[in-house]
């Protein structure tokens, strides 16, 4: 199978900047998709922003012209620059990966990494 680490959550105050990192591993054979989603208390998880393996990009408009995704392909790690963070921003932002990996033959797989808070706050 395929795991998902995620990393670069935390603490900042409104304004504030964060970079999340996300890094795919197992017997991998290629990644078509890669994305972040958030999931604030009481509410559905939402799609952050979205990437494919040619670097077409999708966001939430709510986080347009405020975050950046990107990837490295070569490192099968996925990025999230959150910029001028707002308290509304506060969730769990999990990782999610689509592609395929060997496992005797190829096989598709749909993975989440395990979720890194961000809480926007003074």
């Amino acid at each position: 199978q395929v795991q998902l680490v995620e990393s670069g959550g935390g603490l900042v105050q409104p304004g504030g900047s964060l970079r999340l990192s996300c890094a795919a591993s197992g017997s991998i054979a290629s990644i078509n998709a890669m994305g972040w989603y958030r999931q604030a208390p009481g509410k559905q998880r939402e799609l952050v922003a979205a990437i494919t393996s040619g670097g077409s990009t999708n966001y939430a408009d709510s986080v347009k012209g405020r975050f950046t995704i990107s990837r490295d392909n070569a490192k099968n790690t996925v990025y999230l620059q959150m910029n001028s963070l707002q308290p509304e921003d506060t969730a769990v932002y999990y990782c999610n990966a689509e592609g395929r990996y060997y496992s005797g033959y190829l096989r598709h797989f749909l993975s989440w990494g395990q979720g890194t808070q961000v809480t926007v706050s003074s």
